[in-house]
C-alpha cells in the first residue's frame, strides 16, 4: 500500500488547478512533496498527507478524542437519513469542497456512492484533519489544514459545496463555486439533540433550547434557497455507542461534572435527530461569514 504522503502528492499533481496560493492568490504547483506558487510561497505535504495553509498555528476546543466519538455516531448510522438526502443532489462526477469536514466521515459516507468524484476536505482543526486521512476513499480525496474565511482554492472550481453543522462564508463560497454550482447546508433545528441538551442542563432552559432564526435570515440574504427539507427522526443509540454520543459535541463542555458522571453510569438509549436541508444557490460577492453550533 502506498503511504498517504505519496497518494497525497498524486493528487496534489492531478488537481493542482483546484488550489491558489492563500497568500498571494497565485496557481500552484507540486515541487517533490511541497506545494508551491509561482511566487515561491511553499506548503509542504506532512507524513499524514496533509497541507497546512494557515499562516499561524491555531487551537480548536476541538480535539482528536471529541472528533473519535462523533465519527462512532456517524458510522454507526445516526445521519443516514440525511447522508441519504445529500446524495441525491451530488452527480457520481462532481468536484466537492466539505468546508469544516471535521474527522472526515460526511464526507467519506457523501461520496461512497460517487466514485467518479473528487472531494477536498478542510477544517480549521488539525487533529480532525489528521484523523480524516486514516479513513478509506473510493474517489479521489484530500484533506487540508485551511481557513474558512480565506480558502486556498481558484475561483469557480467546484460543483458542490458541503456546509453541514459548519460555519459559512459565503463570499468565498460564491468566488469557488462554479456557474450554476450548488451549496449544499444542513443546519439543526429545535429539537436537534434535544435528550442530550435537557440531560446535560436540566435547569437551564437557554441551553435546552435552540433557534436557527438568525442562520436561516442571514442565509436567504445572501443566497437562492432552491430546495429545503426538514428531516426529524428518532435514533436509537447502539450501546457501544451510548458513550460516544455524550462526547461528540461541545454541548458537554459546560455541564455539571455531576451530571456527566450520572450520565455516564446510565447514557441516553435514543437522540432526536432534527435538521434542516437547504440547496442553494450563492449570489453575494461580499458576504460576511457566520456560525452556529
Amino acid at each position: 500500500m502506498q503511504k498517504k504522503i505519496v497518494l497525497s502528492k498524486e493528487f496534489l499533481e492531478k488537481h493542482h488547478n483546484l488550489f491558489r496560493c492563500p497568500i498571494c492568490k497565485q496557481k500552484m504547483s507540486m515541487q517533490n512533496f511541497s506545494f508551491q506558487c509561482e511566487n515561491r510561497h511553499q506548503f509542504d505535504l506532512s507524513k499524514k498527507g496533509t497541507l497546512y495553509f494557515l499562516s499561524k498555528s491555531i487551537e480548536t476546543p476541538y480535539k482528536k478524542e471529541m472528533f473519535l466519538h462523533r465519527r462512532a455516531l456517524i458510522q454507526s448510522g445516526m445521519y443516514q437519513p440525511l447522508i441519504e438526502e445529500i446524495r441525491s443532489e451530488i452527480r457520481s462526477d462532481a468536484t466537492l469542497l466539505d468546508v469544516g469536514s471535521g474527522e472526515g466521515s460526511f464526507t467519506q459516507l457523501i461520496t461512497k456512492e460517487a466514485p467518479h468524484s473528487t472531494a477536498i476536505g478542510f477544517d480549521i482543526s488539525k487533529d480532525g484533519v489528521f484523523a480524516a486521512t486514516n479513513l478509506p476513499f473510493e474517489n479521489d480525496t484530500f484533506f487540508c489544514v485551511a481557513d474558512l474565511t480565506h480558502l486556498p482554492f481558484s475561483d469557480a472550481a467546484f460543483d458542490i459545496i458541503l456546509n453541514i453543522f459548519s460555519p459559512s462564508a459565503y463570499h468565498e463560497f460564491s468566488r469557488v463555486l462554479k456557474p450554476n454550482g450548488k451549496l449544499i447546508k444542513v443546519i439543526p433545528e429545535s429539537e436537534y439533540l434535544i435528550e442530550l441538551r435537557n440531560a446535560f442542563y436540566p435547569d437551564d432552559h437557554d441551553k435546552q433550547s435552540y433557534s436557527n432564526e438568525s442562520v436561516l435570515k442571514r442565509l436567504k440574504q445572501e443566497a437562492v434557497i432552491l430546495k429545503e427539507k426538514r428531516i426529524t427522526y428518532t435514533y436509537p443509540v447502539p450501546l457501544e455507542n451510548r458513550i460516544s454520543l455524550l462526547e461528540m459535541s461541545p454541548l458537554e463542555w459546560g455541564a455539571d461534572a455531576e451530571i456527566k458522571k450520572s450520565l455516564q453510569s446510565n447514557p441516553l438509549d435514543a437522540i432526536t435527530v432534527d435538521v434542516r436541508l437547504l440547496i442553494c444557490e450563492v449570489n453575494s460577492k461580499n458576504g460576511a461569514s457566520e456560525s452556529h453550533s
